[in-house]
């Protein structure tokens, strides 16, 4: 496969479709960034304290404006995840390598799954996350994958499980040496 960051490959099953993020993509996002249900389930670890609840354009274009340029700089990658039935964006998937000298999240894709609450089941997770869990290994050059799935999260969970992700006791040390749990691992 080609650098993710020079040419972003798109990913297809029957029911779903991943691209790069596009600012066209806005008025659909803000439907997922202004579900109150939805934004629990975000992984905002390390993240300035964003808690990426948007409620007007103006900042949902700011927010895809950000990820496009952390795309340009080779941050991450954040992919829009539409339902070829509606036609519609119902969440994003970013993914990036971490490497860290201070704890077991180092050689990591680390993965944030952000969707719209109606899409939050097991089986629509799972047929989400089929598409990018292989081809992750090689696009970041890592040798696990990580992603945050909190208590709560119990259809997020049941996926991950049957996925065959492990809870890891472990802790994520952030930036500022904040420590962040509740992450399942995929070897």
């Amino acid at each position: 496969m080609s650098n993710v960051y020079e040419i972003c490959p798109q990913f297809e099953n029957q029911k779903y479709f991943l691209r790069l993020v596009f600012e066209d993509d806005c008025r659909d996002l803000l439907k997922v960034y202004s579900d109150k249900k939805a934004v629990m389930f975000f992984n905002s670890d390390n993240c300035g304290g964003d808690d990426f609840y948007y409620t007007t354009e103006s900042r949902m274009l700011e927010a895809i404006k950000y990820w496009l340029w952390e795309y340009s700089r080779q941050g991450f990658v954040r992919w829009s995840i539409i339902d070829k039935d509606t036609i519609e964006v119902i969440g994003t998937i970013e993914l990036f390598h971490k490497d860290s000298d201070n704890d077991y999240f180092t050689n990591c894709g680390l993965l944030r799954l952000d969707l719209r609450s109606d899409y939050e089941t097991a089986i629509e997770i799972e047929n989400i996350l089929s598409l990018i869990i292989e081809p992750t290994f090689e696009l970041f050059d890592c040798d696990k994958i990580a992603t945050k799935a909190i208590p709560e999260a119990k259809e997020r969970i049941k996926a991950l499980l049957s996925m065959e992700f492990v809870f890891s006791k472990e802790k994520l040390i952030g930036h500022n040496e904040t420590k962040y749990g509740d992450y399942y691992v995929f070897n």
